[in-house]
């Protein structure tokens, strides 16, 4: 199974985030985003669901994240 790396904009946004994902019943945890992936607040969504999918959520509900 792939996992797959959201680079958020803030702490609060990765929370928000999380909380959502695993409301609606899907993998999210938080992480400190690799330094060689993306600058910024270092915090990243990790999920298992395609990218799209999520991204389309988080902006459905006004949740940012970073675009590298």
């Amino acid at each position: 199974m792939k996992l797959y790396l959201i680079a958020m904009r803030s702490i609060t946004y990765a929370i928000k985030a999380k909380e959502l994902l695993n409301r609606l019943g899907l993998f999210c945890e938080i992480e400190k985003t690799p330094k060689d992936l993306a600058s910024g607040c270092g915090y990243s969504i990790k999920v298992r669901d395609e990218p799209e999918k999520i991204k389309k959520l988080l902006k459905e509900r006004g949740i940012g994240w970073r675009e590298n």
